[in-house]
């Protein structure tokens, strides 16, 4: 008499000269004909899984013929390892697993890890309803019925775990192809490469897009992605982002509105120090404008120790240009000092003698020979005009370097 090893404890057997099983107590062995019956069985019972899974659920029916092909070969191959199980577990839990990578990748695309539940639900089922009919005798029958039960929660188990490290894969090439295209956009890279991997990710390229940037707030990536997705979903946002070093770039996605909201809930994602908001563009084909402005901020803002956090890089104008900026320069002749003039000298002057007269209206006045009521309502023409107004500090330094930029612009002949 021969001993081996079977399923779950029924082990230590012997089978006689005839080929029967022996029992030693309690412990049983599957006969090598009840094997062989369920090796030939395999392929029917494959069919009837599959067969049972059309009847019972509509989009099984709605996949493609290539991805049933390949739920039949899944289950074909677990029918067959199933006899596997009986003889070594381990091995047949290595065919199944082998099975599920060898299934076309895309599909967990067309299948869920719900719906691969209930796939194996039904597998087993049928397996439990038909097993132990190829049965010897009742002994056999009472070990088939549990070994369905345990080779069942097995393929289980090990689609769960085909789900996860597909999952892990798919999360690890989606991490750094969002972090190409934050790259993208912080270099300026082509536009139809930047929208082609931007679509790949999902985001809607028709929305609006504003960069933020700021320090990281930790040395760990993926806590800080975490951090930031989840302010960004509570915000109801989507957001691309990358850690550059000790920089985070964050693109979001949307109007960031009047009142700046999401910015200051979005600013608590970023460690300390200044985060520096780029305009709102149209669309991410432009949000390389948006991150040339934040970064030339983000420069630009050691100049401003009170700044606001965040502040947004047009509020950072004269530091930047302070700072050789040459768009900050364009943007404080376009928006200030052309504006000036165009409007009549008698705003210009009156601005430049306010700003002279280091903000003392009557000074201002005696200057121009004019009423200080009448100064009053210059100012506020320029502050229509520019939309600072040279009565407040920052606005008053603001139209300073703007007209100090202006003067020099034009003694270059750029305007």
């Amino acid at each position: 008499m021969a001993l081996g090893v079977g399923l779950g404890g029924f082990a230590l057997v012997g089978r006689s000269r005839g080929g029967g099983v022996v029992r030693v107590g309690r412990v049983v062995r599957v006969s090598e004909g009840t094997l062989g019956a369920l090796e030939r069985a395999s392929g029917k019972l494959a069919s009837v899984a599959v067969a049972s899974m059309e009847e019972q659920f509509a989009w099984f029916g709605r996949m493609p013929a290539d991805q049933r092909a390949s739920v039949l070969l899944i289950a074909q191959t677990g029918a067959a390892g199933f006899t596997s199980y009986l003889r070594d577990q381990g091995e047949a839990i290595r065919l199944t697993a082998d099975a599920f990578r060898q299934a076309p990748r895309d599909l967990s695309r067309w299948i869920s890890l719900r719906q691969t539940v209930e796939l194996v639900r039904v597998a087993v089922q049928v397996i439990e309803r038909e097993v132990p009919g190829l049965a010897a005798d009742e002994e056999e029958r009472r070990v088939l019925t549990e070994a369905v039960l345990r080779y069942g929660r097995e393929v289980a188990f090990t689609s769960a775990m085909s789900y996860a490290t597909a999952a892990e894969t798919r999360g690890a090439w989606d991490a750094r192809l969002e972090a190409s295209v934050v790259d993208a956009i912080v270099r300026g890279d082509a536009e139809e490469s930047l929208l082609s991997r931007a679509a790949a990710l999902g985001w809607d390229l028709d929305a609006a897009a504003t960069v933020l940037v700021g320090n990281s707030p930790s040395d760990d990536p993926p806590t800080v992605l975490y951090e930031v997705r989840s302010r960004a979903a509570r915000a109801n946002r989507s957001v691309l982002l990358g850690v550059q070093g000790s920089r985070l770039v964050v693109v979001l996605a949307g109007d960031t509105g009047v009142t700046g909201d999401v910015l200051r809930r979005m600013a608590t994602s970023f460690g300390e120090g200044a985060v520096v908001v780029g305009p709102t563009v149209d669309s991410i084909a432009d949000a390389h404008r948006s991150s040339a402005d934040a970064l030339s901020g983000l420069r630009a803002v050691v100049a401003w120790p009170s700044a606001p956090r965040p502040v947004r890089s047009t509020d950072l104008l004269p530091e930047r240009a302070l700072a050789g900026d040459p768009e900050a320069e364009w943007q404080l002749v376009d928006q200030i000092a052309r504006p000036l003039e165009d409007a009549g000298g008698a705003l210009l002057e009156t601005v430049e003698t306010f700003l002279e007269a280091g903000g003392v209206l009557e000074t201002c006045a005696r200057e121009l020979y004019v009423h200080p009521n009448t100064v009053r309502y210059r100012l506020r023409k320029a502050a229509e005009v520019t939309g600072h107004n040279a009565s407040v500090p920052r606005d008053a330094l603001v139209l300073r370097i703007a007209l100090a930029v202006g003067r020099l612009s034009r003694a270059r002949g750029l305007w």
